[in-house]
């Protein structure tokens, strides 16, 4: 049966620049062609912005994340409108507005969201925890 998921930040980045981090049955999903994979563009945009603030573990181009995201056939996830409301309508667990939106965006798909951010986890039953690989 097909799947479909929201990857957050952590993990985007993680399966583009260092898949074996990921747990092996995450990675096998994810290459999974019958599944659809999405990556928001606030992951592009929280890139964007930490690379502008020149943190070193943002040393690459959110144009070039971007484009290793759509040639391994991820789908982007566009911020629409009715995420925003979503947004609002959050309780403030949590601060970082990037995952805030991940997680609207995960409910009004609806969507799992696959994050390391257990923090997250208090808003949806939609967030699934994935544990780095050892």
């Amino acid at each position: 049966m097909a799947q479909r998921f929201l990857l957050d930040t952590n993990v985007l980045l993680a399966l583009l620049l260092q898949p074996e981090r990921l747990p092996f049955d995450a990675q096998e999903a994810i290459r999974n062609p019958e599944h659809l994979v999405w990556f928001s563009a606030a992951s592009i945009w929280e890139i964007a912005i930490k690379c502008s603030l020149g943190k070193a573990q943002f040393s690459f181009r959110p144009e070039d994340i971007h484009q290793l995201a759509l040639d391994s056939g991820l789908t982007e996830l566009p911020i629409r409108s009715e995420h925003t409301y979503q947004v609002a309508q959050l309780p403030w667990h949590h601060r970082d507005p990037f995952d805030r939106l991940l997680v609207a965006q995960a409910i009004c798909l609806p969507s799992p969201l696959w994050t390391t951010d257990a923090s997250l986890a208090v808003y949806s039953p939609l967030v699934h925890i994935l544990a780095w690989a050892s």
